[in-house]
């Protein structure tokens, strides 16, 4: 299976400085094509936010060219990722990485964190890491979103004290109970699953995302019709500009991959 893929990211209307980073990386193994997708949001009230969003992606691009290969060949069975190694691999990487930013921040006494989204395919299965509100959907003819946020509101919902509805408009909905760089321990939530030829994958930045509703993402993307990276790049850029319009204040980040 191969995949078509492409990135799109914006400052948006108020920022200065795009704190999001963002990447996508595909390789050819002896199992088939694999994709590795990874975007990572800079927090928007910590100083230099780009940097350890950057230093996260970068640390994921150097995991995929020399890290991967060894839980590819040597803890997999015939392109069958282990997840357990995969886990253990990524809560290495999250944890080196983790204490280089939050050594950097301590330095420039300017502490700095980022989200993160992680998706890696192959093989027609999918596995996700997730730290923060970054997320990552999967589109066919239904919208189901793979990662859970790692938020204030979120876990307000889930004990049973707060309504979905109440808290898309709640004044504390970016408050993060964990994010990379920030944190003294980093407890990531991990995902695995499988997928389909024509089956389209969404990780975005929460800027992409607020203002926009699930019917909106399929009428506007429409995941089975949709062909070539120019209408998916086409659909993100109108996304994009209808958050502005909306007036969303943060960065605006979003990964499209579809399966073919």
């Amino acid at each position: 299976m191969s995949f078509l893929s492409i990135a799109h990211t914006d400052v948006g209307i108020k920022k200065r400085t795009n704190q999001d980073s963002v990447l996508i990386k595909e390789a050819s193994t002896d199992y088939g094509r694999v994709l590795l997708a990874v975007v990572c949001d800079g927090m928007g009230g910590l100083a230099k936010g780009e940097v350890a969003s950057a230093a996260l992606a970068r640390a994921f691009s150097e995991w995929f060219e020399n890290e991967f290969p060894y839980v590819l060949y040597e803890d997999s069975k015939e392109g069958n990722i282990d997840f357990d190694a995969l886990q253990l691999s990524w809560n290495r990487l999250i944890d080196s990485t983790n204490r280089a930013i939050e050594a950097y921040g301590e330095g420039f006494h300017a502490p700095c964190g980022t989200t993160l989204a992680a998706l890696l395919l192959m093989n027609n299965h999918y596995y996700v890491v997730n730290v923060g509100d970054s997320r990552v959907y999967r589109l066919n003819e239904n919208f189901y979103q793979i990662t859970k946020d790692q938020t204030f509101v979120q876990r307000e919902i889930d004990e049973g004290r707060m309504t979905e509805e109440e808290a898309r408009n709640h004044p504390q909905r970016n408050v993060l109970l964990q994010c990379v760089g920030a944190s003294n321990m980093i407890v990531p939530d991990f995902f695995e699953g499988t997928y389909n030829s024509g089956d389209l994958f969404m990780s975005c930045s929460d800027g992409f995302r607020h203002l926009i509703t699930d019917e909106e993402f399929m009428k506007i993307i429409q995941p089975m019709q949709i062909k070539d990276e120019q209408s998916m790049k086409n659909a993100a850029i109108y996304c994009t500009e209808l958050n502005k319009q909306r007036k969303e204040n943060d960065n605006i980040s979003v990964l499209l991959i579809k399966t073919i």
